[in-house]
């Protein structure tokens, strides 16, 4: 079976999906005022989004799940088993935690604020996830504790300790793509990268139905609700999408048996946690001091002049370049 009809076909189904469900959602969700709340620290000028309806990846989640039952429905029964549990193992994983993000959201909705788990209860949540994820690849698909180094040779057995940096990476990408949902289209446009990468990556070198196919519903999922999310968007994806993408942005990485390769092809993701950590750790330091005008960096950029358009623009660029880093690092030596 080519991995190619299972491709154009998620691609095109979870992309229709998108489109139609987001359309279908926004009047529903402005109906019943399910909208943004923007903190007073933020932006002046995003006060203008407050009421934007949020939650909006639920379309996009329905849309994958569609693309999911069909694959599973037309070529389950001709996958190997590898494939097989790759796709149900990371797909179950984006939906567990886009369950942590759509509880985190409806708590928001009900307190009326921009605030709605509690950091450790919201961690907790993701943890189980994690945890759970690690456990039914190692039981379904095995789990090899040899961590290969990009652009070299070299394998490192680092053994029990494998598990632990897995664990980091989980909970640290899906937490970095959520803080990278700050401005109209930015984390949807940097996950659309990946999803190019994903795509290339399962059916150039690979010919890996599973990766494949997570990058046809990360491409399809993106690209259908960008029509909506642009500046200025008309709906948010809130935290119930950006779990479920951020999740499958790891998830995946396990497909490559290589999970610290994320920490390449997720570079703007990274590059986003550290500068929310880097602000809340010098301003406890300094006792009141920020090292960035707001924090995630791109509302640093935002209040240096940068428009959302551009800080888009410029992010996407960045993130296509370290996928393609992180293809090198793949294929050289």
């Amino acid at each position: 079976m080519s991995a190619c009809r299972v491709y154009l076909i998620s691609l095109g189904l979870t992309f229709i999906c998108t489109v139609l469900l987001t359309k279908m959602i926004i009047p529903l969700l402005t109906k019943k005022r399910i909208g943004q709340k923007i903190l007073d620290i933020g932006p002046n000028w995003h006060k203008a989004k407050e009421g934007t309806p949020t939650m909006g990846g639920i379309a996009f989640i329905l849309a994958s799940i569609i693309s999911f039952v069909a694959i599973m429905l037309i070529f389950g029964k001709a996958l190997d088993k590898r494939d097989l549990f790759c796709l149900i193992n990371v797909f179950a994983y984006g939906v567990l935690n886009c369950l942590v993000g759509l509880i985190d959201d409806i708590a928001k909705y009900r307190k009326a604020k921009n605030e709605g788990l509690t950091p450790a209860g919201k961690l907790a949540l993701q943890s189980i996830c994690a945890i759970l994820f690690l456990i039914a690849m190692g039981i379904t698909v095995g789990v090899s504790t040899t961590v290969k180094i990009p652009f070299t040779d070299i394998e490192l057995e680092i053994g029990f300790f494998y598990y632990i940096l897995s664990f980091l990476i989980l909970c640290g990408i899906v937490n970095a793509v959520n803080l990278t949902d700050g401005i109209d289209g930015l984390a949807s446009t940097c996950v659309l990268t990946v999803g190019m990468f994903f795509s290339f990556v399962g059916l150039a070198e690979e010919d890996s139905i599973s990766l494949s196919f997570f990058g046809a519903i990360l491409i399809g999922a993106t690209v259908g609700f960008l029509i909506y999310n642009l500046h200025p968007a008309k709906i948010f994806m809130g935290d119930t999408g950006s779990l479920f993408l951020g999740a499958i942005v790891v998830g995946a990485s396990f497909i490559l048996d290589n999970p610290i390769l994320v920490i390449i092809y997720g570079f703007i993701f990274i590059c986003e946690a550290i500068s929310d950590i880097l602000q809340v750790g010098y301003f406890k330091l300094t006792k009141g001091k920020r090292l960035f005008k707001m924090a995630p960096i791109h509302h640093h950029l935002e209040k240096c002049g940068f428009s959302e358009m551009k800080i888009v623009s410029v992010f996407g660029v960045i993130s296509a370049v370290f996928c393609i880093l992180a293809y090198i690092g793949m294929v050289v030596k």
